[in-house]
């Protein structure tokens, strides 16, 4: 098998199993599946982690992850598909910050890598073995990767700085009270 060939399964393999993760997530958060929240639980889930408005968090984040991830599995639209994962992943790493880097212990170590994942493939490109080389890379050319990437950094920045205030706000106002005190002491 040429090496040009190899190179080609490589990625292949890559964005089948990048993609099928990422599409999962994304399908726990858009549809409820493989034991997810759905948009509801996760709306929720989001406000949670201040992520506001939480069901138009949850929706991004969703489609983010299960579009990115679906274009990656079919090597349609590469760059978009990688930065919009990778931009999604962001917010992942953002909530698992604070637990350190190790997964085990609740870090940001597999969100990370994911985004990693996604982003490389990105700018990789897909491989002859896709929808982009199919269609003679009419969505995978240079100014589609500085553009996909450009406009998820700044999302992301957008978000996470949005995120940042709104928690910084909640912990100046102090805790909030205990919803279920009032059923408690009656």
């Amino acid at each position: 098998m040429p090496l040009t060939h190899r190179k080609d399964l490589g990625l292949l393999a890559l964005r089948l199993g990048a993609g099928a993760v990422l599409l999962a997530h994304g399908s726990q958060k858009l549809f409820g599946w493989f034991g997810g929240a759905g948009i509801e639980g996760t709306a929720r889930g989001m406000e949670h982690m201040g992520f506001t408005p939480g069901r138009e968090s949850a929706i991004a984040a969703g489609l983010g992850e299960a579009g990115g991830g679906a274009l990656l599995a079919l090597g349609l639209a590469t760059p978009a598909a990688g930065a919009a994962a990778a931009g999604a992943m962001a917010g992942a790493v953002a909530v698992h910050a604070p637990a350190g880097f190790y997964a085990q212990g609740g870090g940001f170590e597999y969100p990370a890598f994911l985004g990693f994942v996604a982003a490389c493939i990105g700018l990789a490109g897909p491989g002859r073995f896709s929808l982009d080389h199919a269609t003679r890379h009419r969505l995978d050319r240079p100014a589609t990767v500085a553009t996909a990437f450009a406009l998820s950094a700044a999302a992301a920045t957008v978000v996470l700085n949005r995120r940042a205030a709104t928690l910084a706000a909640a912990e100046a106002s102090g805790p909030d009270p205990d919803p279920d005190a009032d059923s408690r002491t009656a």
